[in-house]
């Protein structure tokens, strides 16, 4: 029985990085601007006037500090707020084949492997730059690799899902390795002037390579247990952005093509939802929740996290239990779950079990168990 393991993890941030207070600075800017603009329509009460926002409220609403982007000027101009991102020619690799690239290599060179020994690409991220053709087969280009590639969507889920995709073509025999890339550039889709979610999003890019275990040569690894997906219909995350808008000219530009949330809706109902997804998940592998040694969550929201882990240990996690880097990172989409294992993977034991898990828009919830090996 062939059997799959994360053999290599990357990760690619870019370099530009807004801090709290810089965007709190240039979004109090914009609503300065709008209000001064429309200061006759908010006196008549024809118009509600825009509030500023605060570095303390957004520490305290999610736990970001600061976020990596892939352009800063656009997203800090109070007259844009939104990022600068030139279209490349179609002979030219676009942006978020660069990402993927980058962050793959880090995985290949993690696991000892090269790009000979792969036989797919995966890519699972929340947005493409376009829908064909698929940036998954421009990156198996990129880097050389003989096989096949395709793109998937489950919003924040999407790697999770990705990585249960992967281990059924490895166990199955479909293939010897996948990469499992999830380049998000949340900025391109975050409305920077709607003070409840200006601050959510940030930019990166992992990478996993999945292959099996008897192949698995660099470092001990981690040996997938189980995989479990959930999906429940919502509306309380949703981006309405599509091929289909110009056939519609009264949606241009308005704030759902852009990414909406009820935020309270979705803490209320996500969160027990993922922590029954989990225990349910454990139970099934005849494991308990203190046989975890980490638990790797999406990270969305600190109280959220807390909240999770509360629910599937019954007390309280520290963070060398459930890591967080959403404090530097803010929400990568797919990408977050995949940074924390990426940055808290190491220091385990042979034997030291753990939970990646992911959760956002759909609702979709992925969840996948490892053993260090």
């Amino acid at each position: 029985m062939i059997k799959a393991v994360i053999s290599g993890t990357g990760l690619y941030t870019p370099p530009a990085t807004i801090d709290n207070d810089e965007l709190v600075e240039a979004f109090n800017a914009f609503v300065e601007i709008h209000n001064g603009k429309h200061a006759d329509e908010i006196a008549r009460g024809e118009l509600e006037a825009l509030q500023p926002s605060s570095s303390s409220f957004i520490e305290k609403a999610s736990g970001i500090k600061r976020r990596h982007v892939i352009d800063k000027s656009g997203i800090l101009d109070p007259e844009r707020m939104a990022p600068h991102i030139p279209e490349r020619g179609n002979d030219q690799p676009s942006v978020q084949c660069d990402m993927s690239v980058a962050a793959c290599k880090e995985a290949l060179e993690q696991a000892g492997k090269t790009a000979s020994d792969v036989d797919a690409v995966i890519v699972a991220c929340s947005n493409m730059q376009r829908p064909y053709p698929a940036i998954s087969i421009e990156v198996q280009n990129a880097l050389g690799i003989d096989g096949f590639a395709y793109d998937m969507n489950v919003a924040c889920s999407s790697a999770t899902f990705g990585l249960q995709a992967a281990v059924n073509s490895v166990e199955n025999g479909s293939a010897r390795a996948v990469l499992v890339v999830s380049p998000e550039i949340c900025s391109g889709h975050l409305n920077f002037r709607d003070r409840d979610s200006h601050f959510i999003f940030g930019d990166a890019c992992t990478a996993i390579l999945v292959e099996r275990e008897e192949d698995a040569v660099s470092g001990p690894g981690f040996e997938i247990l189980g995989t479990s997906l959930k999906t429940k219909f919502s509306n309380n995350i949703r981006n309405n952005f599509g091929f289909l808008n110009r056939g519609d000219e009264s949606g241009i530009g308005k704030p759902d093509k852009l990414f909406v949330q009820q935020g309270r809706k979705v803490f209320k109902e996500v969160s027990p939802l993922v922590a029954e997804t989990i225990l349910n998940q454990l139970n099934g592998l005849s494991l308990a929740p203190d046989d975890l040694r980490r638990m790797w969550l999406h990270q969305a929201n600190l109280n959220m996290n807390q909240l999770i882990a509360r629910k599937v240990l019954g007390r309280d996690a520290d963070t060398d239990e459930a890591p967080v880097i959403l404090d530097e990172y803010a929400n990568t989409s797919s990408a977050g779950s995949i940074i924390a294992f990426h940055k808290h993977k190491d220091d385990l034991k042979s034997g030291d079990l753990g939970v990646i898990c992911s959760f956002g828009a759909g609702y979709s919830i992925g969840s996948v168990v490892v053993r260090r090996r």
